[in-house]
């Protein structure tokens, strides 16, 4: 007898280059969220969802592109969020002088405080912006 319990099954979707796009892949996410009963750390993953999306529009879609992103769940409720973009350049946690009031370019500051693992891979064109959430 399988006593096991099958995974969530993995979600996308695509995003065109609009303002829109940021609250509708947070809603998504959130419903996502919802449907696996992943709420215990819902707050923090849609704030990240919300950075790297915002992070992908501002700096990573040029002009008539768009960006992918991808909800990957493993065993135990761990969560792997994948933002797939075409532009170029490579993300890193800035170091802001504490004394500035700069008001943007804190968001990869913010994912690497509440997510357990973040990082950078290649795709052509372009780069994929992840995050992870360690399950229960």
């Amino acid at each position: 007898m399988n006593t096991e319990t099958p995974l969530p099954t993995a979600r996308e979707r695509f995003y065109r280059r609009e303002r829109q796009s940021v609250p509708a892949a947070r809603s998504f996410t959130h419903s996502a969220l919802t449907d696996w009963g992943m709420a215990d750390r819902a707050d923090d993953i849609l704030l990240c969802v919300s950075e790297l999306t915002t992070n992908a529009l501002v700096h990573g879609v040029p002009p008539g592109r768009g960006f992918q992103l991808r909800l990957l769940p493993y065993d135990g409720g761990a969560l792997r969020i994948e933002v797939h973009d075409s532009g170029g350049g490579v993300p890193a946690v800035p170091h802001p002088d504490p004394g500035e009031p700069g008001e943007s370019g804190r968001g990869l500051l913010l994912v690497a405080e509440l997510a357990d693992k973040w990082g950078v891979g290649e795709r052509d064109p372009g780069k994929v912006v992840w995050c992870e959430f360690a399950g229960r």
